[in-house]
């Protein structure tokens, strides 16, 4: 045990002192916060004042908009504007001549804008088509009903919760894809660890003191402890960041005096509300779960490649069956989370192969303890399994040179 302690620090000192895990670690959060900040960020400020000229013989009293701005303008300047745009003070021409509408300007006009003013003259003309018919629209407006369900979880205690679907969805998907992109990354973070001691002999070295198994446990576990840092620091650089971005982008003042204690409380209350029946100190428990030992079980058959051959363009024919799972869990999850009590949901939930992603992606949604109790006890046998197969592969092939494995070939390996 001591000589697996000694791999695992040393595998964890060696990479969190690497440049480029110190690079990612800061950039991983800015660039994640950046593809929600930048977007919304430029589309407000892109955003300008247009005005729309209309023909005076429109019977159309168009209302504006907060960057969209009708005026009417004489009929002959209208016709001088259809085929002289470019001394034009305005955006566009909205040219009517009786339903017939045509919008002139000398630029590509605005998907957004042509479809703003389609919608006001829909429901311009569907008014006065009604009225025509001796309809009153204040009937019809007192007559339109909103409808809001509010939607209650049972327990198998007898307790009723709010059921929010679009809070179980998105934390289902975010859980389900962060347990993918960890697994696939440090996965094959093991399996290029391995492939660089095995090309540059030093492993023959290391073998000298210390058991393959040991070997093979201790760089496994090591890089996982890497993982779990790279995770804790993104998640407390994304707390920071987000806190500086909003105060970069909301005046502290007003929030000073707007935002007292009894609006936090009302903020506290909706958020509270918005993740209604949802278990999220299971979830936690079980994203943390799920990410080690998916991560050790994959990790272990990375570890097993990397042993089998001595250069990562050989891996190809080995990697693929190992992550076909992985794969086909990804492209699964919306699937799942459309029927997440489905018996392709539960199956694929207690594969240990997918079980990882697609139990993360049912959580939220909630699932009967035995299910997950099940889950997590196949996931841990298999692991226990897996790795000892892999630990057969690699106390053999660390140390083949000059070979090019085949399935065959490992399959002796296994019997030795």
């Amino acid at each position: 045990m001591h000589k697996i302690w000694l791999i695992i620090k040393r595998e964890y000192l060696v990479r969190v002192r690497k440049k480029s895990f110190i690079l990612m670690t800061i950039l991983g959060p800015i660039l994640m916060a950046a593809l929600f900040i930048v977007p919304t960020y430029l589309a407000t400020q892109t955003q300008e004042n247009r005005i729309i000229a209309l023909n005076e013989d429109a019977n159309y009293n168009l209302e504006d908009s907060e960057f969209i701005h009708f005026t009417t303008i004489p009929t002959s300047e209208a016709e001088l504007l259809k085929t002289d745009f470019s001394e034009s003070p305005f955006y566009a021409l909205l040219y009517t001549d009786g339903e017939n509408f045509t919008l002139y300007s000398n630029q590509q006009i605005s998907l957004s804008v042509s479809k703003s003013i389609e919608r006001q003259l829909e429901q311009l003309i569907e008014h006065e088509k009604l009225k025509l018919l001796g309809i009153d629209l204040q009937i019809l407006e007192d007559a339109s009903t909103e409808i809001n369900i509010t939607t209650k979880i049972i327990s198998e205690d007898g307790n009723t919760s709010n059921s929010q679907a679009e809070a179980s969805m998105g934390i289902g998907f975010l859980s389900g894809i962060l347990i993918y992109m960890f697994i696939f990354m440090y996965g094959t973070m093991v399996m290029r660890g391995v492939i660089e001691e095995k090309t540059s002999r030093i492993v023959e070295v290391i073998i000298s003191s210390v058991k393959p198994f040991q070997l093979m446990m201790g760089k496994i576990l090591g890089v996982a402890l890497v993982g779990l840092t790279q995770f804790v620091l993104w998640i407390l650089l994304t707390i920071i960041i987000s806190t500086v971005a909003e105060l970069a982008f909301l005046d502290a003042n007003v929030m000073a005096t707007e935002m007292n204690s009894a609006d936090q409380s009302v903020i506290l209350a909706q958020v509270a509300e918005f993740t209604g029946g949802i278990n999220l100190l299971q979830i936690f428990l079980a994203f943390i779960f799920y990410f080690l030992a998916g991560y050790l079980m994959y990790s272990a058959l990375f570890a097993a490649v990397g042993s089998a051959v001595d250069a990562e363009a050989d891996t190809q024919q080995f990697v693929l069956p190992i992550t076909i799972p992985l794969i086909l869990s990804f492209v699964l999850i919306t699937p799942i989370m459309e029927n997440p009590d489905g018996t392709l949901a539960f199956w694929m939930s207690m594969i240990p192969f997918t079980s990882p992603v697609i139990m993360m992606v049912r959580l939220p949604f909630g699932v009967a303890n035995w299910e997950l109790a099940l889950s997590i006890g196949i996931l841990i046998a298999s692991f226990i399994a897996t790795t000892w197969l892999a630990g057969r592969i690699y106390r053999t092939g660390i140390l083949m040179y000059g070979k090019k494995a085949t399935y065959k070939e490992i399959w002796k390996w296994l019997k030795y």
